[in-house]
Order: structure tokens, then sequence, then C-alpha cells
């Protein structure tokens, strides 16, 4: 996606989830999802092992959210992510974000053969800092 493009996405996006998203002091995820709510957007925490993450409820997986998603943003090992970016596809997500080091292009040609544009290696937070707000 071009800056413009991902400007334009950040700005209408309401709805992120957040795989592997914890409460541990010091995880990336953590603050990157503080970061997004400090941003005005709903973030939906999905990792099995947590029950509420800043106020929210945790999901087990994409799958279990109840509502749409327009940003799953993925803090997984790169050979976890096949199986998140199937449910966020089922899920019909706007767009499958994996954060810095996370690769997998296997993952992203699936995602994007189905019309869903993918943001690989880089950081939400950074780029919302830079492109929108």
């Amino acid at each position: 996606m071009s800056d413009p493009e991902l400007a334009a996405l950040l700005r209408s996006a309401k709805t992120i989830a957040v795989v592997g998203s914890s409460n541990k002091p010091g995880r990336a995820s953590l603050g990157v999802s503080r970061f997004l709510q400090w941003q005005g957007y709903r973030v939906i925490p999905v990792n099995p092992h947590e029950t509420e993450v800043l106020g929210e409820r945790a999901y087990a997986s994409v799958r279990d959210i109840p509502e749409a998603v327009d940003i799953v943003d993925i803090f997984r090992r790169s050979d976890k992510v096949p199986e998140i970016v199937d449910a966020a596809l089922e899920k019909r997500t706007r767009c499958i974000w994996m954060q810095e080091g996370v690769i997998n292009h296997e993952a992203q040609k699936r995602a994007e053969a189905a019309g869903v544009p993918v943001i690989m290696d880089r950081c939400i937070l950074k780029d919302i800092s830079r492109l929108v707000r």
C-alpha cells in the first residue's frame, strides 16, 4: 500500500484486533494496544491465556470475536501467522498487519489473493504516528 492509501485505511479504521495481546508489562503488544486506545481505536485483545486486557474482553481466536474487525494486528511468531490470516479472512477484515519481525510470505499471498491488503514487518504505532496523528 502507498502511504496515502495506508493513511486513509488508518483514518477510517475503528476496530483493531491485537493478536498476541498481553497484560505483561514490557510487552510490545501491551504498549501498542494502549497507544491504539489513546488514539481512539477500539482494541480487541486476542490471546487464549488472557480474559481481559486494558479493560477489553480477550478472545481466544479472531474467529471468536463477535463483531466486525477492520485490522488484525499480529504479534505472534511468523510460523503462527497462516492460521491467524485464515481466521482474519473468514472475518472479512479490511487489512492484516504483521508487526516488526513478523514475516510470512505464504500467508501474505493468500490474503492478497483474497483481496485483503497485508502490511508486513512494520509497527502500526510508528505508521500511525508518521501518517495519521
